[in-house]
């Protein structure tokens, strides 16, 4: 299951490439419109921030610190700074998960301070649905945009 995991993961932060590689320009990936709070660059820095944090810091001990409003507050860095990121955190999340043994799986999940307590298998999980949910969003943009 670890491997189908890492796959998994791999494959997400491939296609959230593929999203910021397809807009045409900065302006229209930090772009938002009227009852659209987030831009999709928002959106990107929210995933990369959830998936750093969430596998990165607390499944692989990276010393990487969220700063969750950060993630909806900055604007225009380039889209070229975003790909470096993504790519940095396919690495970082990829060992993490690779530190994991099958029997790690069922563990409890290092939950913060007011989450649900489930295993790390279940917390895997609701970062998968989560992170498809605003690619989803992402990809949506990009096609109003565009």
């Amino acid at each position: 299951m670890k491997d189908e995991l890492i796959q998994t993961v791999e494959q997400g932060l491939k296609k959230l490439r593929n999203e910021v590689e397809q807009y045409t320009d900065d302006w229209s990936f930090w772009a938002v419109s009227d009852g659209i709070n987030n831009s999709a660059g928002n959106l990107c820095l929210h995933l990369l921030g959830n998936l750093n944090h969430y596998i990165g810091a607390k499944l692989g001990d990276t010393g990487y610190v969220r700063d969750r409003p950060s993630e909806f507050s900055l604007k225009n860095i380039s889209r070229e700074e975003i790909l470096q990121r993504i790519d940095q955190a396919v690495v970082a999340v990829k060992e993490s998960l690779e530190k994991l043994s099958e029997p790690d799986l069922s563990d409890q999940y290092p939950a913060d301070e007011g989450e649900e307590i489930r295993s790390i298998s279940g917390e895997l999980l609701r970062i998968a649905t989560h992170f498809n949910y605003h690619l989803g969003q992402i990809n949506y943009l990009r096609r109003l945009k565009s």
